[in-house]
């Protein structure tokens, strides 16, 4: 009521109003550009709030690598703390036009994976059953799904196996276990003369 008084009282005064809605349109127009990114962050915290797909406490990773714990969800942004103790507020539109790796979505297991190099001197299948005793006997290894231990490739210096095992709890770290993991390895093999090798080269000189 107030608003429409004001504009009859400028009318009535002899302010041409056609000035005035040009201008408010502008001005409408750049406050809408300005709001963009805003009106975008604040309906994308409403899907995801509806969808659920992420919670404070989930273990997310982004396509640009960051890496943490969902710690907050505003209508902006999503307060992700990373294993640094990082506090990175991430905008909302990211979290719903980009790539998001959730960890812990349906549950919170999450499988361990890397390479071990074994000379060709040595016994192959040895080295495969000691690979898997040492994943077995760390108390994290999940029991199902059991660890595997597989032939990846006869390298140039080595046979390449991979291993893989499961841990129940992601959100506790995989960088310790497979650490520890690869540790005990390097005890067995050790401990039962099974070589870890160096590229190496055969030279053959022509007189």
């Amino acid at each position: 009521i107030y608003l429409i008084a004001f504009l009859v009282a400028l009318d009535f005064v002899g302010i041409d109003l056609t000035t005035l809605t040009v201008f408010s349109g502008a001005v409408g127009i750049g406050l809408g550009f300005g709001l963009q990114k805003i009106a975008s962050n604040f309906i994308s915290g409403l899907i995801l709030l509806m969808e659920k797909a992420k919670e404070e406490g989930d273990l997310i990773e982004l396509s640009d690598g960051t890496f943490g714990f969902v710690r907050r969800a505003s209508a902006r942004y999503t307060l992700v703390e990373t294993f640094d103790s990082k506090e990175i507020l991430v905008p909302n539109e990211d979290l719903i036009t980009s790539r998001v790796v959730n960890w812990t979505f349906s549950n919170s297991s999450a499988r361990v994976e890397f390479h071990v190099g074994v000379s060709y001197h040595s016994d192959i299948e040895l080295a495969r059953e000691l690979m898997l005793e040492a994943a077995r006997a760390h108390p994290r290894c999940a029991k199902t799904p059991e660890p595997a231990c597989y032939l990846l490739a006869f390298g140039d210096s080595s046979v390449d196996f991979t291993l893989h095992f499961w841990v129940d709890d992601v959100t506790l770290g995989r960088w310790p276990p497979q650490s520890e993991v690869m540790f005990e390895i390097w005890r067995k093999f050790k401990a039962n003369g099974i070589e870890i090798p160096f590229p190496q080269r055969d030279l053959h000189i022509r007189s």
